[in-house]
């Protein structure tokens, strides 16, 4: 009879896993294994995701960082997990978002089942008729600036799972494969582009700025799509406090201010992560 693995992961979840993650398709990563290739050795490569995450002995290998043109000639970082990888990710993935989904606040609609920017949009555009001022928060380069131990601090709040908190801790550890080859340790953020990124922001952001508007600012109503939202007031003078209170923007909310007041509204964010009551 064969040892017990020291981790209860069941192969369906693992098998589950892989068919949302073909279905998203997506391209290789560091190991050039595109989801054909994967295909083509299906039941010894489930097998090994699954012995390895079972006993604990999987490590997730570097992430391809690959550069996404935006407008204006700049470009935005993405992370491409291996297929490997991302179906290791799903599994945890899948995990937390039974446990998560229902804490979420009604106004988060990035990234989640069932919801979409057109759904925050809608919403937007009816309480902009009864808000005459609008405050538009966009959080640049959120996921490379997470703060790790804020972020663990929630997941920690909501499952006590250990091979959960294990891997999530390994793919925030896990480097970066650069263009050129070359390997970078990241010492903060969750790179954007890998399966479990999306779900950990969404928490990060449910203590960091729902809880907290909810708790501060319960008169005004926002939509959050991930580390963008629009937050609603009814005069110049509640937006300019508002702004005061939580956020000091130039034109609207850069990197630098914005990382600066999410440091200082640690403090709340000390009782909120630690504190149920504050949900």
């Amino acid at each position: 009879m064969g040892k017990a693995k020291p981790f209860c992961i069941a192969k369906r979840d693992v098998w589950e896993a892989y068919k949302r993650v073909k279905a998203n398709r997506g391209a290789a990563g560091v190991d050039g294994e595109s989801i054909a290739a994967f295909d083509s050795d299906l039941e010894n490569n489930l097998y090994r995701i699954w012995n390895r995450m079972a006993s604990g002995s999987y490590f997730p290998p570097a992430v391809r960082r690959v550069e996404i043109p935006k407008e204006g000639g700049k470009t935005r970082p993405l992370g491409i997990p291996t297929v490997s990888d991302r179906i290791a990710q799903t599994v945890v993935q899948r995990y937390l978002e039974l446990i998560v989904e229902p804490v979420f606040h009604v106004d988060s609609y990035g990234y989640r089942p069932g919801r979409s920017a057109h759904d925050a949009l809608a919403v937007a555009r009816q309480r902009c008729w009864r808000h005459d001022w609008v405050i538009d928060l966009d959080i640049r380069s959120f996921f490379d600036e997470i703060d790790r131990e804020l972020l663990m601090r929630a997941v920690r709040r909501h499952t006590d799972c250990a091979w959960v908190l294990l891997y999530i801790e390994r793919w925030l550890q896990a480097p970066v494969s650069m263009p050129d080859g070359t390997l970078v340790n990241r010492e903060k953020g969750t790179p954007q582009g890998s399966v479990v990124s999306p779900i950990l922001a969404n928490l990060f952001l449910h203590y960091a700025f729902d809880t907290w508007m909810q708790r501060k600012f319960p008169a005004c109503p926002f939509e959050r799509y991930a580390d963008d939202a629009i937050i609603h007031c009814d005069s110049e003078h509640q937006a300019r406090q508002l702004l005061d209170k939580s956020v000091t923007w130039e034109e609207s909310a850069g990197l630098a201010t914005l990382r600066t007041d999410l440091r200082k509204v640690a403090t709340d964010l000390e009782i909120l992560f630690e504190d149920p009551s504050h949900e």
